[in-house]
Parts: structure tokens; sequence; C-alpha cells
């Protein structure tokens, strides 16, 4: 029988490339081992600590550097004759120590792994079907349902993240790399680090061809660390609300938006709503009531109006009571949510103290966003500890309709008003050393889901509602027309 030979044309480039060089095929391919392959980590060599030219061994998954002679990599692969490496920069599989490409289709489900991509098609589906997916390593999984591994007490920030991954015109954005790739940032500016390890994760974490059925943000709470000077820690259990305000500014900026209305990002046209706040001084408490009274006539003292944007609505639980029933035990008193929204109805006022002045407040909103985020206030700091109130919040789960908080002129114009729940952040346990986890509503399926970290369990709806609820992300439906006003990527 006669033998057919494939010859590759050796790649141009500078200078000509020897024979060893030449794309070909390899004999060693069957010793890769997707098992140990693990691209969530960061990408530098384990003996150099370099970042540059990094290459993955795909025998037992351990980054090295170079391919050249006494490099990292071809010293590891002539010591433990591991032949098959990926340069994970630009994704070419070479044969070591011989040093050739190897260009073989069956490869491209690693390459798929370490940089999953999508197309306008594939990102219309997510949310129009349910299908399960089977890892590499035999699990079955939902894309975007998929465990965060808590490196050692980073579950603050992996919540927050597993609910913005929930976010459909949030993650559409971060899924296609172009849409952000040619934003312009000011030279030495390392905040855009922020924008593509968030654009990583949110592949990685709706990747259909995963080999595992969770992901590590380590790559993305590395950035996290060094973005916001330390002030979030993977090893230092953190608040949730207080990374979630700091990284949708963060994410914000870095897209090149600002203060001013005019420069929006995705982050202002999925979140960002506007109310009106009316602030009046009140005269100190130590003056004398004829004092107060001659203050109250003063220009400096007549109630202000002014317009705010904002990112998330903060509602006020009511003190905790302190009383026990006969069996001694705390009764956990309840609130239901409509009680705690009241503080947006343009009536209620709300006193609160600066360092130097008091004033009352009252709020009432001027313009509702697609995506609507409650923070809870379940922590109230003081000089010595962190007091956690265990007020819990009743709420349905669809149908809220905010039509009453927003001013006249609103609701002329505003033509939905109705909210359903897609994610519902939870903190369990005490103030300072608790623990979080996620539910959060998976569109294609219409079921709900619990995330802890790497456990992932579907849960019932009315569960939901029975949680210490911290963060609470809600989405307008969508009017008869089928469109989402305001909206747009």
């Amino acid at each position: 029988s006669s033998l057919s030979v494939v010859l590759v044309a050796p790649k141009l480039g500078r200078g000509r490339q020897t024979e060893d060089q030449r794309s070909r095929h390899c004999p060693y391919l069957d010793t890769i081992n997707r098992s140990v392959l693990d691209f969530d980590f960061e990408k530098l060599c384990s003996v150099s600590l370099s970042h540059i030219n990094v290459y993955a061994c795909l025998i037992c998954g351990k980054y090295f550097q170079g391919r050249g002679l006494k490099s990292h990599a071809y010293t590891h692969s002539v010591q433990l004759t591991h032949h098959v490496f990926l340069n994970l920069h630009t994704l070419k599989f070479y044969c070591l120590p011989d040093n050739y490409e190897i260009i073989d289709s069956s490869l491209e489900d690693i390459t798929y792994v370490l940089k999953p991509t999508f197309t306008k098609q594939h990102i219309a589906g997510l949310d129009k079907q349910g299908k399960l997916y089977r890892a590499y390593d035999g699990t079955t999984y939902l894309p975007g349902i998929v465990g965060l591994n808590n490196i050692k007490a980073n579950d603050y920030a992996n919540v927050v993240l597993q609910a913005f991954s929930n976010v459909p015109p949030l993650r559409n954005y971060f899924l296609e790399e172009e849409n952000y790739w040619d934003i312009r940032r000011p030279p030495g500016d390392i905040m855009f680090l922020l924008v593509q390890r968030f654009g990583e994760l949110m592949r990685k974490l709706w990747n259909p061809r995963n080999f595992k059925a969770h992901v590590s943000p380590h790559e993305m709470l590395q950035a996290v660390v060094l973005c916001s000077k330390k002030t979030f820690q993977i090893t230092k259990q953190g608040d949730a609300v207080d990374f979630m305000t700091w990284f949708l500014n963060a994410l914000h900026g870095a897209l090149g938006g600002t203060k001013k209305k005019s420069c929006k990002s995705i982050i202002t046209k999925a979140f960002q709503g506007s109310m009106r706040i009316f602030s009046k001084k009140l005269p100190h408490p130590d003056l004398t009531p004829e004092e107060k009274e001659a203050l109250l006539h003063t220009e400096d003292y007549q109630e202000k109006m002014s317009e705010s944007t904002f990112l998330f609505l903060t509602l006020d639980l009511p003190t905790a009571p302190l009383y026990k029933d006969e069996k001694e035990q705390l009764i956990i008193p309840q609130v239901p949510l409509f009680n705690i929204l009241g503080k947006f109805n343009g009536n209620i006022e709300k006193e609160y103290k600066t360092y130097k002045e008091n004033f009352l407040k009252r709020f009432q909103l001027t313009k509702l966003p697609p995506y609507l985020i409650f923070c809870i206030k379940r922590f109230t700091k003081n000089n010595f500890f962190v007091e956690k109130n265990p007020t819990i919040v009743n709420f349905p789960i669809t149908n809220v309709d905010l039509r009453e908080y927003l001013t006249e002129e609103a609701q002329a114009t505003e033509k939905n008003t109705t909210y359903d729940l897609v994610a519902n952040v939870v903190h369990d346990g005490k103030p300072t050393e608790g623990s979080y986890r996620i539910h959060v509503l998976h569109h294609g399926t219409g079921k709900w889901y619990e995330m802890q970290d790497l456990q992932v369990i579907d849960i019932l709806p009315q569960m939901i509602t029975l949680s210490e609820a911290y963060i609470q992300i809600w989405k307008r439906q969508e009017s008869s027309d089928g469109t989402n006003h305001h909206m747009g990527v």
C-alpha cells in the first residue's frame, strides 16, 4: 500500500525556519492529560515567576517560561519527558525539546477552554434554552450556573460577580471582547485590567465546553486587589455591598464613563436611575427653642431640592426588637418589602447626621433603570463593633410595581414600572465572620439555583424569601411590544 505523506508548508517569517521548526504532526498528543489543565490561574512560570513567554505543559498542567535551549520549559521537557506545550499568549502548540509547532484540530478544545469566544448568534440564544452540557470531568452543568472557587475568604466578591454574570445586557457586553477592546485609557492606567479580567471570567462562566463545572476567579480577584489598592482582599472577608459599590464605579470609569450624564457605559445603561432629594437643615439640638425658631426662618434652613443619579437603592430596615418570646428564643422580626420602599415615596422624612450638621431628607424616584439593585442595610458600624439586623424582608419574587415611588411627571412617561427578581445575595451568620450565598434565576429554564462557592443546587422560589437578603437585582418586565425601554448596549 502506498503511504500518503502530508507536507505542511513552513510559515514565512523572519529568516528561514529549520526543518525541526516547521509545523508537523506530533506523536505525543496521546500523552496530553486534559484533566489536569487549569487555565484559571495567573499565567506565570512556576520556576521564574515571570509573566513573559509562558507555556503550559499539557501533560502535568504546570506553567514554564520560554521554549529555547536551557529555558524552563525546555528543561522540563527533557527531565520529565513531557513533550507537548501551549503558548498561553499566542495559543500555539509546540513539541519540545524538538521545538516544532504542532497543528492539529484535535487540540481546538484546549484553546477554547483557555480563550472561549462567543458569536452574536450564540449570545442571542443564551436565555432561550436550558441545555445541560457535560464537562470533560463528566459532570453536567448549565452555562452561567457554575460554582466559583472560594480561594480563602472571597465569597463576598464571588456572589457579586455571580449576580452580574446573570444580568443579560452586562453579560452580553462582556462576552464579546470587541465591545470594549478599543476603549482608550491614559498611559499607565491599571483600571482597564478589571474590564479585561471581568470579560475573561464571564466567558469562562458561560463556556459550554468547560473541562470542569466550576471556575476559579483567581485572576479576576488579583485584579481587584491591585486596582482597589488592597481595599478588597482574597484572604480577608469583605462586605459584598462595599465591594459591589466600588466594582460598579470602577468598571464604569474603566469603560470611559464619567459622572456626567452624557458619558454612559454599559453599567449606567443597565443600572442607573435618578431621584429627587429634598433636604432640610436642622438647628443644633443644644440651641434654645427661640434660637431654633429664628434659624428655621433663614434661607439656610429652607428645604432644597436636588436631582441625583443612583446605581442602587439602599433600603433601611426597622430597628430589630430585643425582646424574647416565652421560650426564651429571639423572635426574628419580619417586614414587607413595600414598607421599606416607603423611603422613596416623597413623603417619609429621615434624619441624617454628619460630623457637624443634621439634615432631614426625603426621596422620590424620577427614572427607573432596566435593572434595579436594592441593598438592604443589615449592618450598623459604630466605633467598637458591627451589629447585624436579622429582620427578614417579605417580598414577592415577581410583579413588584414601583409606580407609586415615582414623581407625577415620571409616572406619565415611564411605561413599565413592574419588576421581577433575578438575583438575591444572602448573608448568613455573624456580621464579621458570616458567609455569603446567592440565588439566581436561570432565564432559559425559569428555574432558581443557589450557589455557595463550588456548591450549586436548585431551589424552590418560595425558599428564597426566607433568607436574610442583602443585595437584590430586579429586572424590569418587558412591555407588550417585547422591548425593554431605555436599554441599549
